[in-house]
């Protein structure tokens, strides 16, 4: 763990089974592991970008607080995609969960099994609608630009399509 928790971001996606239980289940799993959820975003249906011949995606990102230092997060998160059937038989390819650690603070992370921020973070369209709905003005390390600054320019222009309002009410605010 550590000393104090420290605000992430993680991309939800799911284009397999019960998409939308599949992204509930993914929260209710982060919570029971030290990643408390603060805000999510709105679902979005999400059109394929990689690999186009596979069902439509929905995705979210959520803002959370975890203490986990960034490998012991990353290893938590793959161990939630485990139990909710992923199975990562086809890169790009249909997934039961997808769980992806866009933003750990303002830290930059290169090591063998994680990059933050998320190296496609910033050519994105289903990663940067989504943060720009919680976050607009949070300027991104690495680019020092904001959500709100690199939605008009990307050049993805795959499908992005609001489903629903946020998939969790916001948090409660914690008493003094």
């Amino acid at each position: 763990m550590t000393d104090a928790p420290i605000t992430v971001y993680l991309a939800l996606g799911s284009n397999e089974g019960d998409r939308l239980a599949h992204l509930r289940r993914a929260c209710t799993a982060l919570e029971t592991r030290g990643i408390r959820i603060r805000r999510a975003s709105a679902v979005y249906e999400t059109e394929p970008v990689d690999m186009k011949e596979q069902t439509w995606f929905l995705n979210c990102v959520i803002e959370a607080e975890t203490s986990l230092p960034p490998l012991r997060l990353l290893y938590e998160i793959e161990q939630i995609e485990t139990e909710l059937g992923r199975k990562r038989s086809q890169p790009k390819g249909p997934r039961t969960i997808d769980l992806d650690i866009l933003l750990y603070g303002d830290r930059v992370i290169r090591e063998a099994s994680l990059v933050v921020p998320h190296p496609e973070l910033h050519k994105r369209r289903f990663v940067l609608v989504p943060l720009r709905e919680i976050a607009p003005s949070l300027k991104l390390p690495l680019f020092g630009r904001t959500p709100d600054e690199l939605v008009p320019e990307l050049r993805d222009s795959s499908d992005v399509v609001r489903l629903s309002d946020p998939l969790l009410p916001p948090a409660e605010p914690q008493a003094p």
